[in-house]
C-alpha cells in the first residue's frame, strides 16, 4: 500500500486549517487517513505548525513519500534531518548521542530564528499602532484648532456690540 504524509485540509471557507496525515495514497483528500501526524495553520504569522517528529521520522522510514507541501513542512520542524540523521546512525556514521546533539543544536538555531521574527513582527506592529495614534493626534489637534477662532470671534464680537451700546 503506497503510503502519502499529506495535508487534509479542514476549517471553514477562506480560513484554510490542515492536518498533517500520513494516508493511502489512494484515498480522498479529506478521506480516511492511517496516523494523523501534527496541524498546520497558514493564517497565523508565522505560520503555526505542530508536528510528531518521531511519528513522521517512523513513516518517513517504512517509505511514505512526502508531498511537496508536506516535505517543506517536515523539513522545517526538521522531521528530514532527524530522519538523515537517523540513517547515519544506522549506516555507522554517528553514534545516537551524536545524532541527537545535532538535532537539538539545529532546533535551538532554529528556535532563535523563529522567535527574532517575531520579535521583528511585534516591534513593526507597534511602531505601526504609535504612528496612526501621532496621525490621529494631528487630525484632532487640526480639527480643534479650526474650531477654536469660530467659537473666539463671536464673543469678541458680542463685546464690541456691548461696549457700543454704553
Amino acid at each position: 500500500m503506497p503510503v502519502k504524509i499529506r495535508l487534509q485540509r479542514h476549517g471553514k471557507k477562506g480560513k484554510p486549517f490542515y492536518w498533517i496525515v500520513a494516508a493511502d495514497s489512494r484515498a480522498k483528500r479529506d478521506g480516511k487517513y492511517l496516523e494523523k501526524l501534527g496541524i498546520y495553520n497558514p493564517n497565523t504569522n508565522p505560520a503555526t505548525v505542530e508536528l510528531n517528529v518521531d511519528g513522521a521520522v517512523t513513516w518517513l522510514q517504512n517509505g511514505a513519500q512526502p508531498t511537496d507541501t508536506a516535505k517543506a513542512i517536515l523539513s522545517y520542524k526538521g522531521a528530514l534531518l532527524k530522519n538523515h540523521l537517523a540513517g547515519g546512525v544506522r549506516k555507522g556514521a554517528l553514534t545516537e548521542e551524536q545524532a541527537e546533539e545535532k538535532f537539538n543544536a539545529w532546533l535551538e538555531a532554529k528556535e532563535n530564528k523563529v522567535g527574532s521574527k517575531t520579535e521583528d513582527l511585534a516591534k513593526a506592529q507597534a511602531d505601526a499602532k504609535a504612528k496612526a495614534l501621532e496621525a490621529e493626534k494631528a487630525v484632532n489637534e487640526a480639527r480643534i484648532a479650526a474650531a477654536t477662532p469660530a467659537v473666539e470671534e463671536a464673543p469678541a464680537e458680542e463685546t464690541e456690540a456691548s461696549n457700543e451700546e454704553e
